[in-house]
C-alpha cells in the first residue's frame, strides 16, 4: 500500500506535467484524456524501476514525452486525422486578453512543429535548463541549445508573416 501511496503523491505533485505533455501532443479533448491515462500507466508499470539517478520529474517528463510520441506513431500510420480544438484558457483574476491570444498563437505555431521542435519547446516553456533537457531527450546540451535556437528563429519567422 505504501507504494501506492507515494505513487499518487508524486502524480499529484506532478500531474500539470503530465496535463501539458498531453495538451501538446493532442488535437481534442477526449484525445487528451486518453493519452493521460496512457502516461498515467506507463509511470505507474516503470514505478518500481526507477533508481533515483535523475529528478522523478525528469524521469516523469521522460515517459511522458514517450509515450506521447508513441501514441502519436501509431495514430500516423493509422491515418487518423481530427480537427484541433480551440484551447481553452481558464480565466483568473489577471486576466488578460492580450496575453491570451499572443498565448494562442504561440501555441498555435508550436503545434505545427514536428515531434521533436514540439517537445524541446515545451520543455522549454516549462522552465527546463539545457542540461535537463538533454537529460530528458537524450540529446546533448549543445544540441539541445542549437535546436532551440533554430527553432526560435523559425517561429519567429511565422509569427511575423502573419
Amino acid at each position: 500500500m505504501q507504494k501506492e501511496e507515494e505513487f499518487i503523491r508524486i502524480i499529484k505533485e506532478h500531474e500539470g506535467v503530465i496535463f501539458k505533455i498531453t495538451t501538446m501532443y493532442t488535437d481534442n479533448r477526449d484525445d487528451q484524456k486518453d493519452l493521460y491515462q496512457d502516461v498515467v500507466y506507463q509511470l505507474w508499470k516503470s514505478f518500481e524501476s526507477f533508481r533515483a539517478e535523475s529528478k522523478i520529474s525528469t524521469w516523469m517528463y521522460r515517459i511522458a514525452l514517450n509515450t506521447a510520441l508513441t501514441r502519436l506513431k501509431k495514430s500516423k500510420r493509422m491515418g487518423n486525422t481530427v480537427p484541433m480544438d480551440k484551447v481553452i484558457m481558464q480565466q483568473t483574476e489577471n486576466y488578460e486578453p492580450e496575453f491570451e491570444e499572443k498565448l494562442k498563437l504561440l501555441y498555435a505555431h508550436i503545434k505545427q512543429l514536428d515531434v521533436l521542435e514540439k517537445g524541446l519547446m515545451f520543455l522549454l516553456l516549462e522552465g527546463k535548463k539545457y542540461e535537463e533537457i538533454s537529460e530528458i531527450t537524450g540529446l546533448s546540451p549543445s544540441n539541445v541549445g542549437t535546436k532551440i535556437s533554430r527553432i526560435k528563429q523559425k517561429l519567429k519567422k511565422q509569427i511575423i508573416k502573419e
